[in-house]
């Protein structure tokens, strides 16, 4: 992460999955490094203790929902460069439709990362319920203005193998 936004300068970074709010502080903690960028992050439940920064804006409710995804567009101007991380719900269905939604906000040149697609046997935690690779998969049949950007995965270590998506044009064949 740190080497994208080092290197892309985002204006936004929307994170889909925000926990107890670690990952939205280190990427603040990144953009203050850099001098720029906001997080707008989202989550289902509303925790207390949550990390206070003036770069984050939390969301309370569904990723997915109309009534969020509307109110992150409003916090988004056209000109900025957008890069989206999804770790929310990891079933493929929820990554599929998170995919097609936030897609559409990405800048070209910048990402969207999909956490975890080691989950579901790649190779981590072999079950018979599809997760975020097999989102990744469908997602790419049908959208070739992404990527798998595998120089993102460093020293082939990494919990999002396949899960780093440049996107290289505008998107085709996407319906929200």
């Amino acid at each position: 992460y740190q080497e994208i936004i080092f290197e892309l300068k985002p204006d936004i970074i929307v994170e889909c999955g925000t926990g107890c709010g670690g990952s939205s502080l280190f990427l603040a903690s990144i953009c203050d490094m850099i001098d720029k960028g906001r997080v707008i992050t989202i989550d289902i439940e509303d925790k207390e203790g949550r990390p206070q920064h003036k770069r984050i804006t939390y969301l309370l409710g569904s990723s997915t929902s109309e009534d969020i995804v509307e109110q992150v567009r409003k916090l988004i101007s056209p000109k900025d460069k957008v890069m989206v991380s999804l770790d929310s719900a990891h079933d493929k269905d929820h990554v599929l439709e998170e995919l097609r939604i936030y897609s559409r906000l990405v800048t070209r040149g910048s990402y969207i990362i999909v956490e975890d697609t080691n989950l579901s046997g790649h190779p981590v935690v072999p079950t018979d319920e599809l997760g975020p690779m097999e989102a990744v998969e469908e997602f790419l049949k049908d959208n070739k203005g992404f990527v798998i950007d595998k120089t993102r995965e460093k020293f082939y270590l990494s919990f999002n193998p396949n899960g780093y998506l440049k996107k290289i044009d505008q998107p085709t064949n996407q319906s929200v």
